[in-house]
């Protein structure tokens, strides 16, 4: 992909350093796909956003993950090992307009009808403030919930009862469950089983600051012994880069 370049690479890194998580995933999509309107892309659901951030995981770093946890029974350190596929929904729930970030769903439980659509990175940038979880989710709501009625009568967020609320929540988490992948772990020390959740946004930042990082030390290594340029030395490939470090070390 041509926008992948290093240059660009360090634009974004750089750009993020001090950004939200939801602005980062952003950064990271806007790279990968140049084409896309920046508003096409905060509507994405959570769900295909994180998808697409893996895919272009898979394209930086290869398939493989590898990474370390604690157990929380035992503080046992755990490493992981596992690839792009593992973490990777397949056969999620589509809205019936197919790809259409607006697109609507619709849920009758106990006599209410609600319209909603999925939660997307301009509704979590909405809530990042909120300290408290049942303020978050009914500002969640009150963004994602069009239409809501009870025997012809429209009815606001906080009309609906603890059921319609809750069954709104596990259809959202139906229709878009790449948005939150669990994985299933278990201490070898103790054999306490729990799960984790796997956020691409975190760890993918993590991989690019480590790799900026990596990067703009040969960059300084190379200026030093050839007098080269950063955007010089950005241009080459990596093969080509680490050909020269390795004559700078002889």
């Amino acid at each position: 992909m041509d926008s992948l370049t290093a240059h660009n690479l360090l634009y974004i890194w750089e750009q993020g350093h001090s950004a939200s998580p939801v602005r980062r995933a952003l950064l990271l999509l806007a790279i990968a796909h140049p084409d896309q309107p920046w508003d096409a892309l905060t509507q994405l659901s959570i769900g295909r956003r994180d998808g697409l951030l893996l895919s272009l995981r898979e394209q930086l770093f290869g398939p493989h993950i590898a990474s370390v946890t604690h157990c929380p029974q035992c503080q046992e350190p755990l490493e992981l090992n596992f690839t792009v596929n593992d973490v990777r929904v397949q056969g999620a729930l589509r809205p019936a307009a197919g790809d259409d970030p607006a697109a609507e769903l619709a849920l009758t439980v106990e006599g209410y009808t609600v319209q909603f659509r999925l939660p997307d990175s301009g509704d979590l940038e909405s809530v990042a403030g909120c300290c408290d979880g049942n303020e978050m989710q009914q500002r969640l709501l009150e963004g994602c919930i069009v239409a809501a009625q009870h025997q012809g009568e429209a009815r606001t967020v906080a009309e609906l009862p603890a059921a319609v609320v809750e069954a709104i929540a596990s259809h959202m988490a139906a229709a878009d469950p790449q948005a939150d992948v669990q994985i299933d772990l278990s201490c070898p020390a103790c054999h306490h089983e729990w799960q984790s959740r796997f956020d691409i946004v975190h760890f993918l930042w993590g991989e690019l600051h480590a790799w900026a990082q990596r990067t703009l030390v040969d960059v300084h290594r190379l200026a030093l012994a050839y007098g080269w340029g950063e955007a010089d030395i950005l241009a080459m490939s990596p093969q080509r880069r680490q050909f020269y470090l390795e004559m700078v070390q002889r």
